[in-house]
């Protein structure tokens, strides 16, 4: 019950935080997640043992001419693309590899297209043609927290079946199942309370949201079992790191902003 208690309160004072800077300015939200990504990186180098300023000098490059004060679109465009392929390399490396190679190796590569591709990409969703829509990047904050929590209580109370034990022992089938459907629930009441897509978008991008989120999540298993920790940090009492609460939204977002680039160019 206290263990409970703790994770509810870090996990609102957090989710707090990010719905806040959401109705502020475009500087604030590029401030807030900037330091959610230095956070986060700092956390990442420390689990596959780089010690590197140079990303930081990355992160804060990439975050200004490819998020604040983008600087050609086809860059973004290819940016998209190469990270799109490298986070699929990833899960590759998840389903059919004892270790990740890029562990061991091209850290950078990760560094660049893992982690802080997915602040950059989760900062440019909110722009979509060229107007900001705060309630767009809070819509896909709950589609995660929708699938997480419907995943946990789902695969807690009534979990059998493993989905990938040699990876994450406690994630079942049937707590996937679940959060996917955490993430339809989430879906239908953000577009009662959105006028920005229709209801198969916010369904798609549930969907999308539940499969790439629980990839991340698996991925982020994978790197602190071969770390041989358990949790990223201690941030957050209760959650582990800030890495640990964002690794299904950070995977994701590259997969959320190209379907949106979709539904965008075809409407």
């Amino acid at each position: 019950m206290k263990e409970l208690i703790v994770r509810t309160i870090s996990g609102l004072l957090y989710a707090a935080i990010i719905i806040f800077s959401m109705y502020t300015t475009h500087e604030w939200l590029m401030a807030l997640f900037l330091i959610l990504a230095g956070i986060t990186l700092t956390e990442f180098l420390r689990l596959v043992h780089l010690k590197s300023y140079i990303s930081y000098a990355l992160l804060l490059v990439f975050m200004y001419f490819f998020s604040y004060d983008v600087f050609d679109q086809n860059a973004i465009y290819l940016y998209l693309i190469l990270t799109c392929f490298v986070n699929l390399f990833l899960l590759k490396d998840v389903l059919w590899t004892t270790k990740i190679p890029m562990f061991e190796k091209k850290k950078y590569i990760t560094v660049i297209f893992y982690v802080i591709s997915g602040f950059v990409f989760l900062t440019l969703i909110p722009f979509q043609q060229n107007e900001f829509y705060p309630k767009l990047i809070i819509g896909v904050f709950l589609l995660i927290w929708g699938n997480d929590s419907a995943a946990y209580l789902v695969g807690k109370n009534f979990g059998k079946r493993k989905l990938l034990e040699r990876i994450s022992p406690k994630k079942t089938v049937e707590g996937f199942l679940g959060g996917i459907a955490g993430s339809m629930l989430a879906a239908f009441i953000i577009f009662n309370y959105s006028e920005i897509y229709d209801l198969w978008v916010w369904i798609c991008l549930g969907i999308l949201a539940s499969l790439f989120g629980t990839i991340g999540d698996l991925i982020q298993s994978k790197f602190k079992r071969q770390a041989g920790v358990k949790d990223s940090g201690t941030l957050m009492p209760g959650h582990g790191g800030l890495y640990d609460r964002l690794d299904s939204i950070m995977y994701a977002s590259p997969f959320l902003y190209a379907f949106l680039l979709i539904v965008d160019y075809v409407s």
